[in-house]
């Protein structure tokens, strides 16, 4: 939907540069998906750095010699560490934010310490690995996911990433929640399959090589709006949706639906969604009675 938009504001043909820039941006997902799960391993390293340190003080306390190792040693922590899915991810797209960045970790290690979901976990005597487990999702979600210094570096890294970053800290925090100690942590691939691959270029190109089909089935539709003052972002999500009906047969109808209705209500106006839902339910109903709608494999069930 941006890149299409990208396109309208340039008044562009250069489909193949634009595609170009979606794929680029869709591959750094990956990028940020490995900084913000490394962020976790990083700040147990600068931990373990510390209770080294403190111990070696030259007054060093009873509490610096002997201190409470319940953070270092959490099980999900260090099986993130030993991850070979993971760190292979790593060095194979060159990771390396928090070495050259490490501030923005040590800030990290500081508001987990002086939280209250860390002192808690610290006093609790009880020890499993659903303990760790449940502490190390909380922290990613109340104190990591949320940190407005971390998401200022994110935003200055790569300008892309602002509608990114909730999709990426939703899928750690589910992977997260679905650890097992019996499973050796694995990276979540960018993609699902070839053909969720192909998508991404086949319903750029669809939709913007065939725009002008695409509007005529909704434009005489809109009785009470005259085209010109429907917003752009509007007449695009429109378009795709159209394009997902008639061109994927693999795609549910109410899929396409409530992905559009959840783009509108994220990126254009308050009442977009309400307007977009009316004329994709009508034309859905106009494409089904004409027979127009041919949905197969994955799409087979449209109610």
């Amino acid at each position: 939907m941006q890149s299409i938009y990208a396109l309208h504001q340039k008044n562009s043909d250069e489909i193949e540069k634009e595609e170009k820039f979606l794929l680029h941006s869709i591959d750094s997902i990956q990028d940020l998906y490995l900084i913000m799960l490394s962020s976790l391993i990083e700040i147990r390293k600068k931990e373990i750095v510390f209770l080294e340190a403190s111990s070696k003080k030259h007054l060093a306390t009873l509490e610096d010699k002997k201190p409470n190792r319940k953070f270092v040693d959490n099980a999900v922590l260090q099986l993130l560490e030993e991850s070979n899915s993971l760190s292979i991810a790593l060095e194979k797209r060159k990771i390396n934010n928090w070495a050259m960045d490490d501030t923005y970790v040590l800030i990290l290690l500081n508001e987990i310490k002086q939280s209250k979901l860390y002192q808690v976990y610290m006093q609790n005597k009880k020890t499993s690995f659903e303990v760790d487990k449940e502490f190390v999702a909380a922290m990613f979600a109340e104190l990591i996911a949320p940190n407005e210094k971390l998401y200022e570096y994110l935003e200055d890294n790569k300008l892309t990433w602002i509608d990114d970053i909730p999709l990426v800290n939703t899928q750690i925090l589910k992977q997260l929640n679905q650890f097992s100690e019996k499973e050796e942590f694995r990276v979540t691939r960018l993609y699902k399959d070839q053909e969720d691959q192909e998508f991404v270029t086949l319903l750029f190109k669809k939709t913007v090589l065939n725009e002008v089909e695409l509007a005529k089935e909704y434009i005489n539709k809109t009785p009470n709006w005259d085209a010109e003052r429907i917003a752009e972002i509007d007449t695009i999500i429109l378009k795709m949706a159209i394009c997902e009906f008639l061109k994927f047969p693999s795609i549910p109808v109410k899929v396409t639906i409530n992905e559009y209705l959840e783009i509108a209500k994220e990126y254009s106006t308050p009442k977009s969604s309400i307007f977009i839902n009316g004329i994709l339910d009508n034309l859905v109903k106009e494409f089904q009675s004409e027979d127009k709608i041919k949905k197969s494999g994955r799409g087979l069930i449209q109610n």
